[in-house]
């Protein structure tokens, strides 16, 4: 096999404006997201409090799920992502406008949180086209043959997004406040839906547009099912995503248990995705198509134990080291996740196959956001973070007995008849 260019897809400008619009977003998402984590808990001191935010996102984005499938398989992406991004905006301008001190001398605390909580619900529905929209995109602007490239940079530009904007985010509540944080986050919002238009409007692949919806759907779930690759793979990473979360509860962490304030809770948050980063750089010149399946296993089991090393954790550096390790290895599994469906995904299908790996994984983030809350609630935030970090251990040990499909999954014929087509 002839070896790939680990720049290839970026000698494409369009991707490269894809990549610039992604980072935007992702960028002024991700500090969305401390903000309001923060800013939640600082409001109720409740961990309860940060579950509820899980729970309210995953309610219409795993219900969402498989209708935004349909309707991407069937719209234009570029115009139907410069949707998306729009009413984005719009809910992060209300954020900011909760925030502000004219809205927190008029209103209750109660009646702001709910507040909050209804935006992140309506999030919640738009966030189930995100993810279908852009992994469709990517497929119409770079060639086959560089599928698997192009994954690693999307995904890398996607985490470097995350890992910046976490750490910006908790510096900026510090410097700017939260309203001003959430104000900037609606601005890189906007620029993000600027630049969305530099990108040229792409060719509906779909050859049974105004299909029935019901027999759409159907023909989504089948074909995920019946790839044993792609259902072992969106399986065992939606119950390690599942019960070893901790991001949810990490601001406990940062006030409660390290005492660091808003700058060490940036920097926690930053650490997960700082060590994604380094790994999947590293993937674009070491490709993981041999022994797929053992190195998928193999990470996620990495991740396991750093979780746990986080929760038993109460010194700083420690527990940024054991959160950056579980990033390195969560990274592993995203590209070869990400591999897995670009290549084995049909065009036709990819808003439909992108909708169901979001309810398995996606929807398994807020679900475990849910889960951490409740059982920091219950058990208390340490013992909750360990007994999430062994789940995934014992899940990684059961999967690699029961399902030796995905132990002996190898991707280098499939790589190889990519890079050789025409």
């Amino acid at each position: 096999m002839a070896k790939t260019n680990p720049y290839a897809a970026l000698k494409i400008k369009e991707f490269n404006i894809f990549l610039l619009m992604r980072f935007l977003l992702v960028f002024g998402w991700s500090m969305q997201f401390i903000v309001i984590e923060w800013q939640v808990y600082s409001i109720t001191k409740d961990p309860l409090s940060l579950g509820i935010i899980g729970l309210l996102e995953i309610i219409p984005a795993f219900s969402m799920a498989l209708f935004a499938g349909h309707i991407v398989d069937q719209r234009e992406k570029r115009n139907l992502l410069a949707i998306c991004i729009a009413t984005f905006s719009l809910i992060s301008l209300g954020l900011y406008f909760l925030t502000t001190d004219s809205i927190f001398k008029s209103w209750s605390t109660h009646k702001i949180l709910y507040a909050i909580y209804g935006l992140v619900f309506f999030g919640g529905f738009l966030r189930s086209f995100f993810g279908p929209t852009i992994f469709s995109l990517v497929a119409l602007i770079v060639p086959k043959k560089i599928y698997h490239n192009a994954a690693t940079w999307s995904t890398s530009t996607w985490k470097t997004a995350s890992v910046t904007g976490a750490l910006f985010a908790g510096f900026s509540i510090s410097w700017m406040g939260v309203a001003n944080t959430l104000l900037l986050v609606f601005i890189l919002v906007v620029l993000s839906f600027i630049v969305v238009f530099f990108i040229k409007k792409k060719p509906i692949l779909n050859t049974k547009i105004g299909e029935p919806i019901n027999e759409s759907l159907k023909a989504g779930v089948r074909f995920v099912f019946q790839n044993k690759a792609i259902l072992g793979a969106l399986t065992l990473d939606m119950i390690a995503v599942l019960f070893g979360g901790t991001v949810a509860i990490l601001s406990v962490f940062a006030q409660d248990i390290l005492h660091v304030g808003s700058e060490g809770f940036g920097i926690l948050n930053a650490s997960i995705s700082m060590g994604s980063i380094v790994t999947m750089f590293i993937t674009t010149y070491i490709p993981i198509n041999r022994n797929t399946g053992k190195k998928l296993l193999i990470s996620i089991f990495i991740f396991g134990v750093s979780i746990i090393a986080f929760g038993l954790s109460s010194i700083f550096w420690i527990s940024v080291l054991a959160l950056f390790i579980s990033g390195a290895a969560d990274g592993i599994s995203m590209v070869i996740r990400q591999t897995i469906l670009q290549i084995k995904t049909p065009d036709e299908m990819r808003g439909r196959v992108s909708s169901v790996n979001s309810m398995f994984v996606g929807s398994s983030n807020e679900l475990g956001a849910f889960e951490s809350g409740l059982a920091a609630k219950i058990i208390g935030p340490v013992a909750a973070v360990v007994f999430g970090g062994t789940m995934t251990l014992l899940t990684v040990g059961a999967t690699a007995i029961i399902n030796p499909t995905l132990r002996e999954l190898d991707l280098t014929k499939d790589i190889e008849d990519h890079e050789n087509a025409e």
